[in-house]
């Protein structure tokens, strides 16, 4: 059955049955992780549910063995999607305010989960609320972009699957590893988050913001596809995994790629936070 499976417009959205539709609120800030449940108290898309990244998007953190955001189990996480009325022809929709950072979480999780009717909203919150601004609500876009958002003709999905720590330290020589932080950070410059700085040995910068434009959606397909081919040239035809701090902006890249129509990577979701964990784990800065 066709359905939105990577991106949709706000203008795409209000056009759906909203009985169809399961819209969720991925905001969060990775600096206070109370900021997300109070930005969607404070205001959100009506009809939406909020589902917190530490709660509900990741399992649980051991210290020294996990990064910061492992996956939770996936039957678990399938449960949770149903009891939140998701059925097999549900459109999940999910969104937060952040460029898609948190939301492509939950679209590739969702994916993961075995349901493949599942988009980011383009523009996030901020595209909502000025939906009514006619061409200011598109960005200054013209009406034939917003074919990037329509719905797929309904080919069956295939569950992406995870790579472990071990996988990578076995497959990094014959693999392109996509790092999706900050170039400060992946040069090992300006590390807030984790103990220790720096990027798995060989890996290529990808930072995630680059798949946005100005507006805060993301970059055309051509322009997406252009940007991917050009950081992976020379790469042959070697398997693309992504990574990052803790397996969250990765799924950005990751949700990037697809919508591009390019061969989607796999995701490591440990990321740099749980490849730490291990002292003979190579470092490169």
């Amino acid at each position: 059955m066709a359905g939105f499976r990577t991106l949709i417009s706000a203008q795409a959205l209000m056009a759906l049955d909203a009985n169809r539709v399961r819209l969720f609120d991925c905001r969060f800030d990775l600096t206070d992780p109370a900021a997300g449940a109070a930005q969607f108290q404070a205001g959100h898309i009506p009809g939406a549910i909020h589902l917190d990244l530490e709660r509900d998007l990741a399992g649980t953190v051991t210290a020294g063995h996990t990064g910061r955001h492992p996956l939770p189990k996936r039957e678990a996480f399938a449960r949770l999607l149903r009891s939140h009325g998701v059925g097999e022809t549900t459109q999940i929709v999910a969104y937060d305010d952040s460029g898609g950072l948190f939301a492509a979480r939950l679209w590739w999780m969702a994916r993961w989960a075995g349901h493949g009717r599942v988009a980011v909203l383009d523009g996030g919150y901020q595209a909502w609320l000025k939906r009514h601004d006619g061409a200011a609500a598109a960005g200054g876009r013209d009406g034939a972009d917003e074919a990037g958002s329509a719905p797929d003709s309904g080919a069956a999905h295939t569950p992406p699957e995870p790579v472990t720590m071990q996988a990578v330290r076995e497959n990094a020589s014959a693999w392109t590893l996509l790092d999706a932080r900050a170039a400060d950070r992946f040069r090992g410059e300006n590390e807030t988050l984790d103990p220790i700085a720096g990027h798995i040995p060989g890996a290529l910068n990808a930072p995630f913001q680059d798949n946005l434009a100005a507006d805060g959606r993301f970059l055309g397909r051509s322009a997406l596809r252009t940007r991917f081919e050009g950081l992976l040239a020379g790469s042959g035809a070697a398997p693309v995994v992504c990574y990052c701090g803790s397996g969250v902006s990765a799924a950005h890249n990751i949700l990037a790629f697809v919508h591009a129509g390019l061969e989607e990577p796999a995701l490591y979701p440990g990321s740099w936070s749980e490849w730490i964990t291990d002292p003979a784990n190579p470092i490169e800065t």
